[in-house]
């Protein structure tokens, strides 16, 4: 019987989740919860058992941001990638600061432009102004501009502790999801046209089928290749978040922020290029 006692006192890292969670719910058990607990509640009792309060706020916040986005089910999002993307992290620096930097990265950096202001978070869309096309168009600095590929950007910054805020962003794509399924779909008439007109014209069956086949082949293809083009959404919102997480955005850009008709040098040189 002692042999089925194991004598290893090291825990691992996926042991010590199930105990830290267990212990969790034993703490709960203790008390008279409910079904339901309010914020304060929670951070009563992550107190009780040492949990600083800006790790539970954290992850209170993650846990309305995961409920709000909820799953993105379905054969389509899964072959063709989600309709919305979101991205999280805990940011040092204060509220208010923190979202005077993500307002300037979006507008001057991004190429975006505020669409709506709520009290607790920030929209953005894509700018339609020709120098905002011309910057896209040449990839002024180097960049791909991914975020103006979404239909908006949401943005909501919630303070922690002193020094430190919560950032959270989501994409909107489902105008994406349109338009490489609105490309597939020609594809697909094409192969289907392609096919009528060769059995029409008294082609061979197994011949006359293969511009239907390429059409599905290629329909196919195109629609995938929407997931590749999500996933480099997603980076982007990462990268916005290691620009903050990483105060690479300095004050001093944000008071003097270049004037919005401003053409980049590297744009004038381009056009004066294309006219010689």
């Amino acid at each position: 019987m002692t042999d089925l006692v194991p004598v290893n006192h090291e825990i691992s890292r996926k042991a010590l989740e199930r105990i830290i969670q267990r212990a969790a719910e034993l703490q709960a058990s203790e008390h008279d919860l409910g079904d339901h607990l309010s914020e304060d509640q929670v951070l009563e009792l992550g107190r009780e058992v040492g949990l600083p309060a800006r790790y539970v706020q954290q992850a209170i916040l993650e846990e309305r941001t995961r409920t709000a986005v909820g799953p993105d089910a379905g054969a389509l999002s899964r072959f063709m990638g989600p309709l919305r993307v979101h991205a999280q992290r805990t940011v040092p620096g204060e509220k208010e600061q923190t979202e005077s930097a993500l307002e300037y990265w979006m507008t001057e950096k991004e190429l975006l432009t505020v669409k709506r202001r709520f009290h607790d978070q920030t929209s953005w869309e894509p700018r339609r102004d020709w120098i905002a096309g011309l910057r896209r168009s040449f990839g002024a600095g180097g960049k791909q501009y991914m975020l103006s590929r979404a239909r908006e950007i949401v943005g909501h910054v919630q303070a922690l502790e002193p020094g430190w805020s919560h950032v959270t962003l989501a994409a909107d794509l489902t105008n994406s999801r349109n338009e490489y399924l609105g490309g597939a779909t020609a594809l697909l008439g094409v192969g289907g046209v392609g096919a009528v007109v060769a059995g029409v014209l008294g082609i061979a069956v197994p011949v006359a089928i293969l511009p239907a086949v390429a059409g599905v082949a290629l329909g196919a293809a195109v629609a995938r290749g929407r997931r590749g083009a999500t996933e480099r959404v997603h980076v982007a919102l990462e990268q916005v978040l290691d620009k903050l997480e990483h105060k690479e955005i300095k004050p001093s850009e944000i008071g003097d922020a270049p004037a919005r008709l401003t053409v980049p040098k590297v744009i004038r040189d381009e056009i004066r290029k294309h006219l010689r």
